[in-house]
């Protein structure tokens, strides 16, 4: 079975599909014993806040929503201070918050989404993708590890420390 996914641009129409993705999502962290999203955040309102500042993306699966996340670009105060050094002080695009519906879940969406990102960031002469991760998110590491991305250092978010990787593209 050949799925055809594509990314595109979240619209506030979507939002509350989005919001039970994320949902779900902060349901497995929990199942998982992580600490990650366990806090309040994120919320319906930074979903809004994403979708209203450009941020907010989605990957479908014959056009049905199946990933969730935030693309930000050049944007994150907390990796002006790395505990490490990044590999590149280009210009880069940011992943965020990401989420995959439970019935996508364990299908390789999350890679297809970081194919569909890389595309994008090469599409707009972007240098490379950064993105962290949880200490105790282990399918992400997983998956982080397996599309190249290099183990950075550490950076500081507002909910705690975060492995922080990158992936030069051009």
């Amino acid at each position: 079975m050949n799925l055809e996914t594509k990314l595109r641009k979240a619209e506030i129409e979507d939002r509350h599909e989005i919001w039970a993705i994320i949902q779900q999502s902060i349901e497995r962290r929990k199942q998982d014993g992580s600490t990650q999203w366990q806090n309040g955040y994120p919320n319906m309102g930074t979903v809004e806040s994403d979708i209203a500042k450009g941020f907010g993306y989605v990957m479908t699966v014959d056009g049905e929503i199946a990933v969730y996340a935030a693309l930000i670009l050049n944007d994150e105060p907390a990796y002006s201070t790395i505990e490490g050094a990044w590999l590149s002080d280009g210009e880069f695009v940011v992943v965020h918050r990401v989420a995959v519906d439970g019935k996508f879940a364990g299908q390789g969406m999350v890679k297809k989404l970081f194919d569909h990102i890389e595309d994008f960031t090469k599409s707009q002469g972007i240098q490379s993708v950064k993105v962290d991760t949880n200490y105790d998110n282990i399918a992400m590491l997983k998956i982080l590890e397996s599309k190249g991305y290099s183990y950075c250092g550490e950076v500081l978010l507002a909910d705690g420390m975060r492995k922080a990787y990158e992936k030069i593209i051009i």
